[in-house]
């Protein structure tokens, strides 16, 4: 067998999916992508314009940092990008405010960062480290950024893997793509068709078996594709669903180790932007902090939009474990009422649309996105390990600082490919 008579499935049409099935498909590689749902993507979900009045990302939303891989990926595909701006406000439970992002203890804490060599929980680091009364803000902080932003238990998260991301102090360049990051995908799954990549839709794989040198890979509806090599690139908690040869599934126990999180996310579109007129100085808010049962708060500043998009991310999200989409809504109104000390029923007035996702009652998520362990860089060198013909691929395996992220997840892809391609 030649190379490139090599036949390959990749499991998953997500980023790292897509991205590695163009990469190899581009080498000459025969690439068949099995994909559960009927759209490609995965947790980046477009929402309908019809209703939001523009490309409204129902999950990943932003590009993270540096991103070197995304922002290539967006030039060729002539995808631009719109920097973040505006003021970050808060809500103190009587009075709206712009966020003060000096800690008067930041100074302290970024010493003691750069000192620390032995990897700790965030818990642990702040109970070792800042346990006086006095930092009891700046505990609140971190750990509200660890739940919120990382999605993330204080309990389990790895303090080294985040070191990085508290020394910049939070002042890493965010970004969203025009078009949303559903242009990027609608880019990259047309061009892995255009280099003979087959994608399936509305294939769930339940089994994978090595016969005789080969591969099986078995799907809920009963179809059976043979292929040389397997590629998975889907959630960690789906891994645990799908039967594997015994030498992938004694790889996949490393995964326990690898912290995965779960992201509430409603994006209310009203028919006029509201909390502007509220109090004039909003104008260029971009971001809303507080601690109601939906804690954060973002605008599309600089667009102008009528949109509000809550967040409420980490293991305090089975706090709403029960609520469906319409009572996430629901929840969503409460909290704006509350920051804004408006009747809910005139915020509610001003709905035109409204979308809510709880990403760990999605089939085909069971959560958000990956966070790392203080042993999460061990099982990721072990799931990584070539050798065999089922390979693991995915933003929980990526090693560098944007675990987690959409960047992480391309970036995956074109290792796992590469991998491939160099033997």
């Amino acid at each position: 067998m030649s190379d490139t008579s090599e036949h390959i499935v990749i499991v998953g049409a997500g980023a790292a999916g897509l991205m590695a099935a163009r990469e190899l498909a581009r080498a000459g590689r025969k690439v068949t992508i099995l994909e559960a749902r009927q759209r490609c993507g995965g947790r980046i979900h477009p929402l309908p314009v019809s209703e939001f009045g523009y490309p409204a990302d129902g999950g990943a939303e932003f590009v993270h940092g540096e991103a070197p891989v995304t922002r290539a990926l967006l030039r060729e595909a002539a995808l631009s990008l719109q920097e973040i701006e505006g003021e970050q406000w808060s809500f103190d439970g009587t009075k709206l405010s712009r966020e003060d992002r000096l800690d008067p203890h930041e100074a302290e804490l970024q010493a003691v960062l750069g000192d620390l060599k032995d990897d700790l929980t965030v818990a642990d680091f702040l109970r070792r480290h800042f346990s006086g009364d006095e930092y009891a803000s700046m505990r609140h902080s971190i750990e509200r950024m660890v739940e919120g932003y990382d999605a993330a238990d204080p309990e389990r998260a790895s303090t080294l893997a985040l070191r990085a991301e508290w020394m910049d102090g939070g002042h890493a360049p965010q970004a969203r793509i025009d078009g949303g990051y559903g242009a990027m995908i609608d880019v990259l799954a047309a061009d892995c068709r255009r280099h003979g990549v087959t994608i399936r839709l509305g294939c769930v794989v339940s089994a994978i078996a090595e016969e005789g040198g080969a591969v099986a890979v078995r799907c809920a509806g009963g179809d059976v594709h043979a292929c040389d090599r397997v590629i998975l690139t889907v959630p960690l908690p789906l891994l645990r669903e799908i039967a594997l040869p015994a030498g992938a599934r004694a790889k996949l126990a490393a995964a326990d180790d690898i912290g995965f999180g779960n992201v509430i996310k409603i994006v209310l579109r009203f028919a006029r932007p509201w909390w502007r007129e509220r109090k004039e100085d909003l104008a260029d808010m971009t971001f809303l902090l507080s601690d109601q049962a939906i804690p954060v708060w973002w605008t599309q500043y600089p667009s102008q939009h009528a949109v509000l998009t809550g967040w409420f991310g980490g293991p305090r999200t089975m706090e709403l474990e029960s609520l469906d989409p319409q009572g996430l809504i629901e929840a969503g109104l409460g909290s704006l009422a509350a920051v804004f000390s408006l009747p809910r029923d005139d915020i509610a007035r001003q709905l035109v649309a409204g979308a809510a996702a709880n990403w760990a009652h999605d089939r085909f998520a069971r959560g958000a996105y990956s966070w790392a362990t203080p042993r999460t860089r061990e099982a990721q060198a072990i799931l990584s390990r070539a050798g065999g013909r089922v390979l693991f691929s995915g933003e929980a395996l990526y090693r560098g600082r944007d675990m987690g992220t959409v960047e992480a997840a391309l970036a995956s892809g074109l290792e796992t490919a590469g991998m491939i391609l160099q033997g």
